[in-house]
């Protein structure tokens, strides 16, 4: 399997995308990668927009970036729920910093913004955050999947065939 050995961290709290959770947690544990998934502490279990449920493997503040390969963050409302606490605001920076693939599709750029790692840097959302991502300082860019580095970002769930695609390339090199 082309990521055996890759360790994936996903953040989840309420309100998630249903698809933008659970299309690349099990599409990376498809290509063998250790994925698990992490909340912010204040839940076992959170529940998606439309009340789907993910429990929980690992809680933030016993997370550090120099476990993982990755992080991905999925979309939805969360990420407004997530960058409220700190520790998950502190796992992105790390991570980044550390050089690990971040990866964000939808509102989770709102992350990216919260953790200060997109001044700069080329990056897409969903367009009703678009404003928000270029007054952090991103270069938007309107596509289905943009890398800059270590910093992989989508739209939609309808780009995420293209967005694991490009995660998958990522921890492949």
């Amino acid at each position: 399997m082309e990521l055996e050995g890759k360790r994936v961290a996903i953040l989840a709290e309420n309100m998630y995308q249903e698809l933008e959770l659970w299309y690349p947690l099990l599409r990376l544990r498809e290509a063998g990668a250790e994925t698990f998934v992490v909340g912010s502490g204040s839940a076992d279990t959170y529940t998606s927009k439309l009340g789907y449920p993910v429990s929980v493997d690992r809680v933030a503040d016993e997370v550090s970036a120099a476990e993982i390969d990755a992080l991905v963050i999925p979309g939805g409302y969360a990420p407004d729920l997530m960058r409220r606490q700190p520790v998950m605001v502190q796992l992105v920076r790390q991570a980044f910093e550390q050089g690990k693939i971040v990866a964000t599709i939808c509102h989770a750029g709102w992350m990216l913004i919260s953790a200060d790692v997109v001044r700069g840097r080329k990056a897409t959302c969903f367009y009703s955050i678009k404003d928000d991502l270029i007054n952090a300082g991103a270069e938007y860019v309107d596509a289905q999947v943009v890398r800059d580095g270590n910093l992989i970002t989508s739209r939609v769930p309808s780009d995420l065939p293209a967005f694991c695609r490009t995660i998958i390339e990522a921890l492949s090199e």
